[in-house]
């Protein structure tokens, strides 16, 4: 039942410029065409041409969708703009964001980049689920920034308390701060949103947003720290309206039709902050925000929004299609809903597992009587983040595309792999007070140096497009010298066990063989048990028979993926189970899910010698 034409998407075409030693640098023969200098311009031409459109819609208390069109945005954006510029806020005492995705908190990074002052949105977990508030404090102190918002005042009480508020204004869009003691320089001072809101927009506004120009920094971007603390990044105005010109030329389609998105994303985040967020407003779309998340207990609510919205397209992490699969599998009306308006599933920030990619195309078939286009790409935070992208037919859940138009990607032999580096309009000029920081990430022809490793999907046709290929720095050698590829056998062991393996630590640098420490799934170890509800991991697992049911599934399920793959790098000899949740504070996770290799490891190195012993809850294949 196809209920709309097919997608258009570029051709799959890439130019090839060899370099002495076995290197490449990719382009794509397509020009990037021009684009404005203010990634607001867009919500100036959709003020205009569909000022009442809905621009950005979330859930009220009452559960109803509330939504503010595309010419009120612009008229609140104008009023906190003049508010901002009122109290004080400058490029070098910037925006700071504590809570997630919000309507106000969307007009509030709008509002700022309309009149050229940087907006920095928090992970929300700096605030709510770190118990030293260390990260926080730290970028606080690096940002020094003018005003500080959080949606409650009340919740984020720990962490406003954590923090030198002086000569700092805090806004808030309900609750009282209660315990914030003001300065010496100045009484704290807060403000409502609604206040903010209803400010009179003067010529000073206008002004402000004729200087802005395409080096005009937008954005600072906090990387995750998983490797320390968190780098700021700087997000020019370029970098942003360079990416949508992009994913324009890359995928026509979204021109076709107003794209309609449920997305949780965070906004702290590239993927859903720039891509996302941004993929909206130049195409004059509809961005219905998802308050839950692929997690256990609030994904209830990501499901309750999509039977509720039909996307246009649906972009999640690989953690967040694997929580949605069963449902659509098993209710062909959710499913057909989920499918009716669709034009491509999107995934990013991590591998798609091969065998949940193709239970999305057999879905997909059954609803439409074709196969949904499933896309990828590869970014960072530093560039934007779209460099490489899919716009055509792909084989295997694993290829990130090719070089989008005006990127160049150097791929450069480093330590068995080639390293991707990236140069074009996209890339950071560097971070944000970290000179040392930024001579380090660029290479002697201006290429940031990414650390990641790519290869082609086929080796004698660059046009099939690029593999990721893992981390470079997290791959190692067994002790017979062979190498290991940490991002192909992780994908791998979570293919092989899904029901039971979440996520997985590769272990082995200078052992004999292959380890995995397993983070649980603990909603497929309850359905093995044939439990209901969201139980923690160490409760499921202190009922010995379910424990041994756990073990024969793991043996059996990793006994059969090794009759497959019997060479050592491959070949997974001992796992354990890892029942203590991961530390966001230890920078073993990130607030999105997504595992710090070598912060579990060293942090868990006595959990590694066991594996490596014959402690009783080693499981030995």
């Amino acid at each position: 039942m196809g209920l709309h034409t097919a997608p258009e998407f570029a051709p799959a075409r890439v130019n090839v410029e060899r370099l002495p030693g076995g290197g490449v640098i990719l382009r794509s023969p397509a020009k990037l065409e021009a684009y404005p200098a203010s990634i607001c311009s867009f919500l100036l031409d959709w003020a205009e041409q569909t000022p009442d459109r809905p621009f950005l819609a979330e859930r009220c208390a009452s559960g109803a969708w509330r939504n503010i069109n595309y010419q009120d945005a612009l008229t609140a954006v104008r009023a906190i703009a003049q508010a901002l510029l009122s109290h004080g806020v400058t490029v070098d005492r910037p925006v700071m964001i504590l809570s997630g995705n919000s309507i106000e908190s969307g007009l509030l990074q709008l509002a700022a980049m309309f009149v050229g002052l940087p907006v920095s949105p928090m992970s929300p977990a700096y605030s709510m689920i770190s118990r030293d508030f260390g990260k926080l404090r730290f970028v606080f102190d690096l940002l020094k920034p003018k005003l500080v918002f959080a949606s409650n005042a009340e919740l984020f009480g720990d962490a406003l308390s954590a923090l030198d508020l002086d000569d700092v204004t805090l806004v808030v869009k309900q609750g009282t701060a209660k315990g914030l003691k003001p300065g010496p320089k100045s009484p704290l001072r807060s403000l409502t949103i609604d206040e903010f809101l209803a400010t009179k927009s003067t010529a000073e506004v206008d002004a402000a947003y004729a200087a802005v120009g395409p080096d005009t920094v937008a954005k600072i971007l906090f990387t995750s720290g998983s490797t320390g603390m968190p780098k700021g990044v700087i997000n020019t105005q370029r970098m942003l309206c360079a990416n949508q010109q992009v994913l324009a030329q890359m995928w026509p389609f979204l021109a076709a039709r107003p794209p309609v998105l449920v997305d949780w994303l965070p906004w702290n985040h590239t993927f859903g902050g720039n891509h996302n967020f941004n993929m909206i407003l130049r195409n004059g779309g509809t961005l219905y925000i998802d308050g839950g998340k692929p997690a256990p207990g609030i994904f209830d609510t990501t499901l309750e929004n999509l039977r509720d919205i039909a996307p246009t397209a649906y972009f999640n992490v690989p953690r967040g299609f694997q929580m949605l699969a069963p449902y659509l599998e098993q209710n062909a009306e959710f499913r057909d809903h989920f499918f009716s308006n669709l034009d491509t599933i999107f995934y990013a920030a991590s591998a798609l597992p091969q065998d949940l990619w193709e239970r999305f195309g057999k879905l997909s078939l059954a609803t439409l009587g074709k196969k949904i286009a499933m896309t990828s790409g590869y970014g960072l935070t530093e560039s934007a983040p779209l460099a490489v992208g899919v716009h055509f037919p792909i084989a295997q859940a694993r290829v990130i595309g090719l070089p989008v138009a005006g990127t160049e990607v150097k791929m450069l032999p480093n330590a068995g792999k080639l390293e991707l580096r990236l140069r074009g309009p996209n890339i950071t000029p560097g971070y944000f007070r970290r000179d040392d920081l930024t001579r380090d990430a660029f290479d002697e022809d201006g290429f940031y140096k990414t650390g990641d490793a790519g290869k082609f999907a086929d080796a004698n046709d660059p046009a099939s497009g690029i593999v990721f290929d893992g981390r470079v720095a997290e791959d190692f050698k067994l002790l017979t010298g062979t190498w290991v590829n940490t991002g192909m056998v992780r994908i791998t062991a979570i293919s092989t066990c899904a029901g039971i393996v979440q996520d997985a630590v590769i272990t082995g640098h200078d052992r004999d063989n292959i380890g995995l420490l397993v983070i649980p799934n603990a909603a497929g170890i309850a359905e093995l048990a044939g439990l209901s509800g969201d139980l923690p991991v160490q409760d499921l697992l202190s009922n010995g028979k379910l424990w041994e049911k756990v073990r024969r599934k793991l043996r059996h399920d990793f006994t059969a993926y090794n009759t497959h793959n019997q060479a050592s790098s491959r070949r997974i000899a001992r796992i354990v189970l890892l029942t203590e949740p991961l530390d966001i504070d230890a920078g073993e996770v990130t607030d999105k899910g997504y595992i710090n290799q070598r912060a579990v490891l060293e942090r868990r190195s006595a959990i590694v010698e066991r594996l490596y012993s014959e402690a009783p809850e080693v499981i030995n294949l």
